[in-house]
């Protein structure tokens, strides 16, 4: 585990953190420590599908298979 230091934090930034971990029943620590978490793993799979679509348009754009979602689900909904 890593330990940082964040120094130059707002007030209103510092004032909503404190607020969101009452809400969330956690520590300013576990608080930000759960924003930073889901925000970085949010930007991860949003980079991957990024990069999948844009493979998934250039195969198009060269005149290969277009695949659709009976491609990739099956007749219940559930991935293939």
């Amino acid at each position: 585990m890593s330990t940082i230091t964040i120094r130059g934090l707002s007030d209103e930034v510092r004032d909503e953190l404190k607020r969101l971990a009452a809400l969330n029943n956690r520590s300013m620590e576990a608080e930000a420590r759960e924003v930073l978490t889901r925000h970085t793993l949010v930007n991860s799979v949003r980079a991957r599908a990024d990069a999948i679509l844009a493979a998934g348009w250039r195969l198009r754009d060269a005149g290969g298979p277009v695949l659709t979602d009976d491609d990739l689900y099956d007749e219940t909904g559930a991935p293939r």
